[in-house]
Formats: structure tokens, sequence, C-alpha cells
């Protein structure tokens, strides 16, 4: 393949992961055109092989950094090691198996004449979950990263679930053993809308500084708190439902034959296991779980308890459902105000706290709502103090939730606002803080003056730093404007605190830089008997170290003539506060010399 063909190839690959826009680049127009002909291509080969073909579930793009996993795994990719190869992955739905060899044939032919050269992958979609559940985990990852050029919502499906593990690995992989999909997803089902299930098992074996329910409730919160996140990366529409189990209650759910567990070890395929998930789902399909005879006899007789079961799953829906449809958007809210996520009883005090005394964003009711649910009733059921619920007490609980729930969402705007709010004033200050450190203090249009004049024109700093400052000052005014409204979107604010951060870092710098030069004018470099040392002369004062070696520091008050112990804070302190530079002539050298009683000489 050409030098031509390969800029092209790399250049498709970054419009289609929306990298650096084509003009930017520095190619020929030749390569230009490549380019135009190779999506050109690629389009007509996706419409014709769906015209034919409309039951295929995806079509993908394959990143290229993945390449070489797949060109591994495909024995006949391999006798092409010096060409590069751009590798598309189309997955069929498990009932039109018997038409993949009619599809890959067609696929072939409708990309032999695209250079450089594509090869095709075909897979239907249980292939995929086989993948994930034999260690494979890395390929799986690849396709759901692909570049979509058809999804009918499996892909997007499979991404926001792939993204939302990375989320949670990069925070705590040490307590997470597994992290699995279920429901339509695995069944082929989803659509561009279908909720994502997928659940984390967490290791709760070597818990010691809080219980195992404080662990789970603890990265619940957390995990919950990725979703939103996960689902605005992958930029699909399907809501991610994740389940947090501790490890414990999983193998006690198996062994106590439990079918929501059975079903879920079935089923479940696994994006990322240490080793746990993968064997149990082996030894169950093997015959080795069958949970014990007890276990196993319970579940036979519930038909005959069919009273107790609907009385213990109202209890379950009053215990657990609403439980964590209330405290699950509270510790949101209090994370996006900025707090780390609380357990059940914080959670209480800090939205009581916080938003209802502090902020008066809440009103009572709802603390009080949260307070009987989670304090009151939850705790009661942890205690055995409640056996049972009515249909009346869950219908009116699932009425006080919507409620409360749809207040959590206005509150969320709310403290979305201030937060953004905050943010502009924050950064505002903080750099103005700084440059009147450097200039004195001064109004705004003077200080925003001397900036530009002293700083940017004088090539210190770059021309960009100036339109940041402009930036968070527009904002600033805006706000003030307004009446204390900020009317500027999250993103708009996440923009200019990013900018800020960069000309805060640089001001620091240049601020530091310049404190250093100052104190290097305010020290002299002398000789005291035979020993090297330092004097600072500070305003009426000699700060003096008469050996660097041994580093004690003496004031000398060049007025009263005193001399005194002192120490590095003193001299820092001094250093602060110091508002004219002595001058170290030699009347005052020999001063220094006749307090000290020993002989001073200026050295370079």
């Amino acid at each position: 393949m050409g030098e031509e063909e390969k800029k092209a190839e790399e250049l498709l690959t970054k419009i289609n992961a929306k990298e650096k826009p084509l003009e930017e680049e520095k190619i020929s127009k030749e390569a230009k055109k490549q380019i135009e002909q190779l999506k050109s291509k690629i389009e007509i080969f996706r419409k014709s092989l769906l015209k034919k073909f409309p039951f295929i579930s995806v079509i993908g793009l394959i990143p290229p950094q993945a390449a070489k996993l797949f060109e591994e795994e495909d024995e006949t990719a391999k006798t092409s090691e010096k060409e590069r190869l751009m590798h598309i992955a189309v997955i069929i739905p498990n009932e039109k198996a018997k038409e993949i060899p009619k599809v890959k044939i067609e696929a072939i032919k409708l990309v032999q004449h695209i250079k450089p050269k594509v090869w095709i992958h075909t897979f239907k979609v249980d292939e995929i979950w086989e993948m994930a559940s034999d260690g494979k985990q890395d390929m799986v990852e690849a396709i759901a990263m692909s570049n979509p050029l058809h999804d009918k919502g499996l892909l997007g499906a499979l991404r926001v679930a792939s993204i939302h593990k990375s989320l949670c690995l990069r925070k705590f992989e040490k307590y997470i053993v597994s992290y699995v999909m279920a429901g339509s997803l695995v069944r082929g089902e989803a659509t561009k809308t279908s909720d994502v299930d997928v659940f984390v098992i967490v290791d709760d074996t070597d818990v010691k500084r809080m219980t195992r329910m404080e662990l789970r409730d603890r990265l619940r919160g957390i995990i919950y708190g990725y979703v939103m996140e996960a689902s605005e990366i992958a930029g699909v529409k399907n809501k991610l439902s994740p389940q947090i189990w501790i490890l414990t209650e999983f193998w006690d759910g198996l062994r106590e034959a439990n079918p929501v567990f059975f079903t879920s070890l079935r089923d479940g395929v696994p994006l990322f296991d240490k080793g746990t998930f993968t064997p149990w789902k082996l030894l169950l399909k093997m015959g080795k779980i069958t949970g014990t005879p007890e276990a196993i006899e319970k579940y036979l007789s519930l038909g005959e308890k069919v009273d107790e079961v609907v009385k213990r799953k109202l209890l379950d829906i009053a215990t657990e459902d609403i439980y964590w449809s209330v405290l699950t958007p509270s510790q949101g809210a209090l994370m996006l105000y900025g707090l780390a996520p609380p357990n059940s009883k914080e959670t209480v005090r800090l939205m009581k706290e916080v938003f209802h005394e502090k902020e008066k964003l809440i009103e009572k009711k709802y603390i009080d709502f949260l307070e009987h649910v989670v304090l009151g009733i939850y705790k009661a059921y942890e205690h055995g103090k409640i056996k049972e619920v009515s249909g009346k007490e869950i219908d009116e609980l699932v009425k006080g939730t919507k409620d409360y729930i749809e207040r959590m969402r206005k509150l969320a705007e709310e403290v979305g606002k201030r937060v953004a709010e905050k943010t502009i004033v924050k950064i505002y200050e903080d750099i103005m803080n700084l440059l009147m450190g450097l200039f004195g203090k001064a109004g705004e249009s003077q200080i925003a003056s001397k900036f530009e004049s002293e700083l940017i024109n004088s090539g210190k700093m770059p021309s960009s730093y100036l339109k940041i400052l402009k930036e968070v000052i527009k904002a600033r005014k805006s706000y003030e404007l307004k009446n204390g409204i900020l009317k500027m979107s999250r993103q708009e604010v996440e923009n200019i605190r990013k900018d800020a951060q960069i000309l805060i870092a640089s001001l620091v710098e240049y601020s530091q830089r310049q404190k250093l030069f100052e104190i290097e004018k305010l020290r002299f470099n002398v000789k005291i008997g035979d020993k090297e040392g330092e004097v600072y002369l500070i305003e009426d004062n000699a700060f003096v170290v008469p050996d660097l070696k041994n580093p004690e520091l003496e004031k000398i008050d060049l007025e009263k003539g005193k001399i005194s112990k002192s120490s590095p804070s003193e001299l820092e302190e001094a250093l602060k506060t110091q508002k004219t530079r002595g001058k170290l002539s030699k009347s005052v050298l020999e001063r220094i010399e006749k307090l000290l009683g020993k002989k001073i000489e200026l050295t370079v």
C-alpha cells in the first residue's frame, strides 16, 4: 500500500472517531481525494449490504489499535502481514445464523475494490458473548468501541456498558470481582432505547473498616454516579441499569437456589472477571451448583405459601426498592454539590443541613419522607421490628417516592446552577488575587490592562491567556448583571474552568519565580571570619547566616544595635511583609561586624 493510501486510511479513522477536522491535516490534494472516495465507497458498501440483508444488527468499523487482536484470531488475515487492513465487524441476529455465509460472501464482494484493504468479520450475537465468557473481553471491548456504520441498538448498549465498566474499574478495581451484562442486551433484543442491565459483584471477604452493607452502600453510590457520565460519553439513549451485589450475598443466593442469582449466573456475560464469575458459570453448566436440598425444598413449597410470598414481596418493595429509590438520588444530589458519597445515616443528616437549612433549596416534608424511609422503615426492618406491610402502605410509599424523585430532579438542576455559579465566582477571585499579588491592588480594568501590557505584550505569556482572562471577566459580569443568576450551560462553565486552570497554573508559577527573584535582590553572599555565610537586608533588620554549613539564623536590629537568635519562619515572614530593600553599605557592614565580633567581607 502506497504512502498516500496509508494517509487516507489514518485520516478516515480520525474522521470516524471525530478527531481533528480534515482541514487541520497537512495532506496533499490527492490524499484528500482518496479520503472522500474511501468514505463514499464505505457508504455504498453499507447501503448495499443492508439492502440485501436488512436483518443485520451491527456494522462497525473496528478501531485500528485493536486490529492485531482480530488478525491474530483470524488465520486468513495473517496472509497479508505487510498490508495494513481496515477491519469491519458485521453482527447477525442468532435466528439468522444460517445466513452468515451469504452475508460474508456478499460483504467481501462489496469491499474487494476498496483500498486500503477491508477485512470482514461476521459474528452472530451469541458469538460475541462467547468471546467474553472465554476471556476475550478485550475483543468484545474493541467491538463496543467500533465506529457504528449501522446499529439497531446492540452496539450502543454494549458501548455504554463497556464505558461504565471502565469508569468503575478506574475508581476501585480492588473491590470489583466481576462486571456482568444481562437482560435484553445478552438476548440480542436490545434497541436504541432499551435499558442496559448490568450487575457488579463486589468483594466483601476482606472488609475490616466497615460492615459489608456499608461497603455495598458506598460503592453503590459511586457506581450509580457514573451512569450519566457513561451515557454522555457513549452518546446513546439507552438507560444503564446497574445492580450491585456483594460476593457473599451472591454465593449465598446460589447455595439457597435463589432463581434470581441462578438466572444471572446462567445468562450473564462477564465484561470483566477476576476468575470468580466464569468458573461458577461453568460449574453451573456442569451441574455442580445445585443448591442445598433444604433450599430446593423451600422453592418447591413456595406454591403452598403464596400468601407468605406476597407479603414478603411487599416487604421487599418497602424495604429495598423504595429505600434505594430515595437514597440513591439523594446521594447523587450531595455528590453534585461537591460532597463525598455518604452512608445512609449521613445522607439524611446532610440533606437536612445542606439543602434545607443552609441552602434552603428543599422543603422539610421531603427531608421527613427521606428520614421516614431510610431511618424509619429500613432500620426497623433490619432490626426485625417490621414483619409485613399492607398494600395500602405500599401505595402511599410509592406515591411519596414518585413525588420525592421528581423533587430530586428539580433539586439537581438547582444545585447544578449553584455549583456553576460558585465555580465562576471562585475562578474569578483566584485569578484576580494572583494578579493583584503581582501588580498591586487595583480595579478590574487596570489589572487586565497591566496583565496585557506587562505579561502578554512582553511575550512572558501567550496571547491566548488574555482571551481566557476576558472570558472569565465576562462570565463574572454576566452573573452580576443577571442578579446572581448564571445564564450559562454546565458545559460552557466546564470549558471556562479548564481554560482558567491553565491560566492559574501559569500565574502561580510566574508569581513564584518573581518572589524568588525578589528574595535574591535582598540576599548578599558574605564571608564571616573564615566561613561562607549570607545576609538578608530587610528594612532596618539584617538576618545573618554566619555559616552555611550550620545554618543558624541571627537577627540584627540595625537601628537599635541589638542582636538576637532568629528562625527560618521569622525570616520568611519578614520577606513576605518587607516594603523596602535594605542597602549593604560600608557602614552597615561595619555595624554588623561590630555586633557579630567577626570580620565580614562581601563576596560574589
